[in-house]
Formats: structure tokens, C-alpha cells, sequence
């Protein structure tokens, strides 16, 4: 009850505002692309007199297959807005800051709320993605919403990349009936999944590198450093570099693996991607100016040093979970 009367909230500020604009994290991924375009696909179809606005700092290479995104809007336009920023754990993760200009602020996220904000906050921390929320959105008020199969596709999109393809342990027979809904608008999976999983040439290749070249801690820690001339070599951008994560999910005894991302040349921080199979890894990941879920998190370090220090770290969390827990593959 306590979700439905927040959804209500959220319904009847959206409505009592005629500018909207719309927010998610910086760095996005399928998950803070699908529910932000989503939600806009809805507020566009259901309300067609308001200007909804979808307003970002950056773009997800890996999701252009999707579309391109508003231009940028004149900042005088945010102060009487109503801004909702979705996906976003903390507002310091915002991709642009200034979400904090508009006249009142929502937020609907999934990840554990270490720092609140927004006048109205909707977070669901067992939800497997925020387009889970937003497809539960869209089903809590159909009689008042409309919904299309462009946008049914943003939003199945980040519920498949969020919840690994509906494998992991926050997928919930809920989320398989939202996700069944959306597919009966007609979504096109076969160019979905095609978009999403084939690989060009040089990522397979990439890939075998990986294999070679990865790295494991005497506790069963997998780690691989893609750093620039690696993603030169390989033609990767950014978004294929950082899913090498995907490709050392599967190595018996290993509960945790890393993938380290340099950025960009003249950026110092080297994005850290970190995933778990029963180990907690969120707080790992807070100490490196971080965080997530329980198994699925992100983290930035400096150096070479920091990276030493985190994977040493992740090796003795694992080691310490082997030695008190039984089961584990």
C-alpha cells in the first residue's frame, strides 16, 4: 500500500505540472536509458499538452540503437519544472546537475538509498531494474496512462540488461509479469536481442585477450585491466570495455570478479565494475566512491595502488565468506 499511494503521489505531481524533465546517472546503462525514455514515451502519449523533457549530460554507445535524445534545453525552463531522476542512488551520480534547479525534484531508484533526496522519493530496493518500476508505474494507473510498443521496447530493454537476461536473484515473479506485459505490445526481440548480443569481430577477438589475460587472486578474485591501449588495439568504446565484466561470470570457485576501465585520455579515474555470486560487494564498493546492490556494484580508483588495494580487499571478503559458508560453487 505504501508503493501504491507513493506511485499515486507521483501521478498526481506529474499531472499538476505543465513542464517535466527527466533525469538519470551519469555513465548510464540499459537500465538508466530504458526507464528514462520510457517514462518520457508515457508522459508524452498520456499527456500531449505538457512538454516533457528528457535532459543528460552523456549518451550510452551501447544504447543508441534506441534513438537519439533531447537537445539541451535553456536553463531558465528547469526553475518552474518538476524534475524526476531516475536510477540515480545518490544525486551526486546525476549526469547533470542541474536537476537541482527545478522547482521540485522526484526520485525513483532501486539501488539502497545511502543518502536521500527528492520531495518524494520512491525507491524499491528489491526491484530488479527502475524500468521494473516504471512498467509497475504504467500498470498501477493503465486506465490513466498510455503506453506504446516504442515505448514497451525502452523499458523491456533495461529489464533484460538489468536483471542478466532475468537471471539473477532480484527477479521476481512480478518482473516476469511485467515483462510479460510489455511484450504483448508486439516488441521486435529478435532486433532487440540482436542489438544487444552480437558482437562486432574485434570484441570477439577482445573477448579471447580477456581470456588470456585475466587474473586470479589465490581466493578465487577474477580481475582483468582494460586500459587504454588495450581499447585502442581493440577499437572498443567505452560501454564494450566495460561489459568484459559480462565474460568472467562463469569460472567455478570464483564468487567475485573486476573489470578495471581507464577513461579517457587526461582522466586519471579508472572505472571499476564489480559483480558477485552470494558475496555482498556493495559496501566493498562504497569505500571506493561507489556503490550499488548487494552483488552488482561500481566504483572509481586513481591508480594502480587503489587497484591493488580493492582487489586485495574483494580477495579477503571472499576468503572470509568461503571459510564461514558452505554450498557455494
Amino acid at each position: 500500500m505504501k508503493n501504491y499511494e507513493l506511485m499515486k503521489s507521483i501521478l498526481e505531481k506529474i499531472k499538476s505540472y505543465q513542464r517535466i524533465i527527466i533525469f538519470r546517472h551519469y555513465r548510464p546503462d540499459g537500465d538508466a536509458v530504458g526507464s528514462t525514455k520510457g517514462l518520457q514515451r508515457i508522459l508524452q502519449l498520456s499527456f500531449p499538452e505538457k512538454e516533457i523533457y528528457l535532459q543528460n549530460s552523456d549518451f550510452c554507445d551501447y544504447m543508441a540503437f534506441l534513438g537519439k535524445e533531447d537537445e539541451p534545453i535553456d536553463e531558465s525552463l528547469y526553475e518552474s519544472a518538476l524534475g524526476i531522476v531516475v536510477d540515480t542512488g545518490t544525486a551526486d551520480r546525476a549526469s547533470n546537475k542541474k536537476f537541482s534547479l527545478c522547482k521540485e525534484i522526484i526520485k525513483i531508484d532501486h539501488h539502497i538509498d545511502i543518502k536521500p533526496y527528492g520531495d518524494i522519493s520512491w525507491v524499491e530496493e528489491e526491484r530488479s531494474s527502475s524500468c521494473e518500476m516504471i512498467a509497475k508505474f504504467y500498470d498501477s494507473f493503465k486506465d490513466e496512462l498510455v503506453l506504446d510498443k516504442e515505448g514497451a521496447t525502452y523499458i523491456y530493454t533495461g529489464m533484460v540488461t538489468d536483471s542478466g537476461r532475468f537471471r539473477y536473484h532480484s527477479v521476481s515473479g512480478e518482473t516476469l509479469r511485467l515483462a510479460g506485459m510489455l511484450l504483448d505490445f508486439g516488441i521486435d526481440t529478435d532486433t532487440l536481442y540482436a542489438n544487444l548480443y552480437l558482437d562486432e569481430y574485434n570484441a570477439l577477438k577482445f573477448k579471447a585477450y580477456v581470456y588470456n589475460n585475466m587474473k586470479m587472486t589465490d581466493n578465487g578474485v577474477v580481475y582483468i585491466y582494460v586500459d587504454r591501449r588495450m581499447q585502442k588495439r581493440f577499437g572498443l568504446t567505452s560501454e564494450q570495455a566495460s561489459n568484459v565484466i559480462s565474460s568472467l561470470d562463469s569460472i567455478r570457485g570464483s564468487l567475485i570478479w573486476l573489470a578495471f576501465i581507464d577513461g579517457k585520455k587526461g582522466d586519471n579515474a579508472i572505472r571499476v565494475r564489480l559483480r558477485s555470486r552470494f558475496v555482498t560487494v556493495n559496501t566493498l564498493a562504497e569505500k571506493y566512491s561507489g556503490g550499488g546492490h548487494d552483488c552488482a556494484a561500481g566504483a572509481t580508483v586513481h591508480s594502480k595502488k587503489e587497484m591493488k588495494a580493492l582487489i586485495a580487499d574483494a580477495d579477503a571478503r571472499l576468503a572470509k565468506y568461503k571459510s564461514e559458508n558452505e554450498g557455494w560453487l
